[in-house]
C-alpha cells in the first residue's frame, strides 16, 4: 500500500498535450490516465478514482466546468482536487472554473519544470477561492448555461427524433414499393410460364403451336426477368453508395457518346408517350475522365423521372456546356412537366423518397405519374459525388394548371482528382 501510485485522470482533446502530461506525470511516479471527451473522462473517474482530475475547459461534448459540476456530484467526489488545465485565458474563464467547483486554474502551455510540483501542491491542499458575491454570481451565470445547453440539446433529440421517424416511414414505403416492384414481374412470369406449360401440353397431343404464340410467350418472361433484374441492380446500386464502396472504372470518355446511349434509350418511351426528347450538341466539349456506364445510369435516372412527371405532348430537352473558368462540365435534363413542389425539392436525392402517396405507387417506368423505388435519384446524386461533382434542382413548383417544368443539374469535373 505504501508503494501504490497517485491515481492522476487527465481529460483533454488535443493529443500532442495529454501526451506531454502523461510523460512527464509517469516520469514522476504518478499513475496517469486520459480520455479525448468528457463522458468518457466521467467514466475514467468513477473507474479508477483518481486523487486528483486535471481537465481542459473547452472540449468537443462537454466543457470542463461540466465536468466538473458533474465529478462534483459524484459520491466521493465532492472535495476532490479538480484543476483546470486550459489555453483559455479570456476574462473570467478563470473565475468561472473555481465558482463551479475546480481547485485550481492553469494555463497552456505548461511550465515543464514547475508543473509537478503544481500538482504536488494541489494534492497537498492547495486551493485557489473566490470571494462569495463573485461565487455566486457566476455560479447562477452558469446555470443559465446549462439551461440554455439543456434546451439546445432537446431541440436536437427532437430535431434527431422527427429525421429517424421520417426515415423510418421511408423504409416502411420502400418496403412496399419494393413489394409492388416485384410482384408485377414475378406476376408477368407466372402468367407466361402458365402459358408455355399449356402450348408444351398441346404440342405433346401433336397440336401445332404457333412461332407467333412461342414468340410472345419469349417476349413475356424476358420482359419480367428484365424489369426484376433492374429492381435488383438498383438496391445494389444503393447498398454501394451507402457503405461507400461504389467503384468507378474511370476512362477518357465523350460525352456525346453517352447521349447517344441515352436518347437510344428512351426514343420508344418518348414515341410511345408523343414526348419530344431533345439531344444538344455536346462535340465542342472535350474528352471527360469519367465512368460511361455509372454517368450514363445517372443520367437515365434524371430522364426517366422526366418522363415520369411530364404529360404527354411535352418537351425533354438534354445538354452540356463548359462551365466559364472552371475545368467543369454542366449537364442539364429539363422538361416541361409539373414541376416539384419547393418544399420537396431538398429532400427528392435522398434514398428512398417518393413524390406522392405510396398508396398510389404504380409499377411503370414509363407512363405519366409512374412509380419506382425512389431510389434513382439518390443513385444519380451517388455517382456523381463519386466523380467529385454535385446536383442540384431549379423548379419553380408544382402549378395546379401550368406546367413549370424542371431542370437537373449534374456538374462535374472534367479531370478526376487523383486518388490515394
Amino acid at each position: 500500500m505504501l508503494n501504490e501510485k497517485i491515481v492522476v485522470v487527465y481529460i483533454e482533446d488535443d493529443r500532442p498535450s495529454r501526451l506531454l502530461v502523461e510523460r512527464l506525470l509517469d516520469r514522476h511516479g504518478y499513475a496517469i490516465y486520459t480520455a479525448d471527451n468528457g463522458l468518457d473522462g466521467i467514466n475514467l473517474v468513477r473507474d479508477k478514482q483518481p486523487q486528483l482530475v486535471l481537465t481542459d475547459i473547452n472540449l468537443p461534448d462537454m466543457s470542463g466546468r461540466e465536468i466538473t459540476t458533474r465529478i462534483r456530484g459524484i459520491e466521493n467526489f465532492a472535495n476532490i482536487p479538480i484543476v483546470a488545465l486550459t489555453a483559455d485565458a479570456s476574462p473570467g474563464s478563470r473565475e468561472m472554473a473555481l465558482s463551479v467547483g475546480c481547485t485550481g486554474f492553469l494555463t497552456k502551455p505548461i511550465d515543464v519544470p514547475t508543473f509537478p510540483s503544481q500538482i504536488k501542491a494541489f494534492l497537498a491542499g492547495r486551493s485557489e477561492s473566490l470571494d462569495a458575491d463573485e461565487k455566486n454570481r457566476n455560479l447562477e451565470i452558469h446555470a443559465q448555461n446549462l439551461v440554455k445547453r439543456l434546451e439546445d440539446n432537446i431541440r436536437d433529440l427532437e430535431t434527431a427524433n422527427r429525421r429517424l421517424r421520417e426515415l423510418d416511414s421511408l423504409k416502411s414505403d420502400f418496403i412496399i414499393m419494393v413489394s409492388h416492384e416485384l410482384r408485377t414481374p414475378l406476376t408477368l412470369i407466372s402468367g407466361y410460364t402458365h402459358l408455355l406449360n399449356t402450348q408444351v401440353s398441346l404440342s405433346k397431343n401433336n397440336d401445332t403451336v404457333s412461332p407467333e404464340t412461342l414468340e410472345g410467350i419469349s417476349t413475356g418472361l424476358d420482359s419480367g426477368v428484365k424489369r426484376m433484374q433492374e429492381v435488383i441492380n438498383e438496391i445494389i446500386h444503393v447498398s454501394h453508395i451507402t457503405s461507400g464502396t461504389l467503384e468507378l472504372s474511370l476512362g477518357p470518355l465523350r460525352i456525346s457518346q453517352v447521349f447517344n446511349a441515352v436518347e437510344k434509350e428512351f426514343i420508344p418511351v418518348c414515341e410511345k408517350r408523343n414526348l419530344t426528347l431533345t439531344v444538344g450538341d455536346s462535340e465542342d466539349i472535350p474528352l471527360i475522365e469519367a465512368d460511361g456506364v455509372r454517368l450514363r445510369t445517372a443520367i437515365e435516372n434524371v430522364v426517366g423521372n422526366a418522363i415520369k412527371y411530364t404529360p404527354d405532348g411535352g418537351h425533354i430537352t438534354i445538354t452540356v456546356q463548359k462551365i466559364a473558368n472552371t475545368d467543369t462540365i454542366d449537364i442539364i435534363i429539363r422538361d416541361t412537366g409539373i414541376g416539384i413542389p419547393t418544399e420537396e425539392q431538398r429532400n427528392i436525392f435522398e434514398q428512398f423518397y417518393v413524390l406522392g402517396k405510396v398508396a398510389h405507387h404504380s409499377t411503370s417506368k414509363s407512363a405519366f405519374g409512374g412509380g419506382g423505388l425512389g431510389i434513382g435519384l439518390s443513385i444519380t446524386k451517388g455517382i456523381i459525388d463519386a466523380h467529385h461533382g454535385r446536383v442540384w434542382v431549379e423548379s419553380k413548383g408544382r402549378d395546379e394548371v401550368g406546367l413549370p417544368g424542371t431542370a437537373v443539374h449534374l456538374v462535374m469535373p472534367i479531370k478526376q482528382k487523383q486518388r490515394g
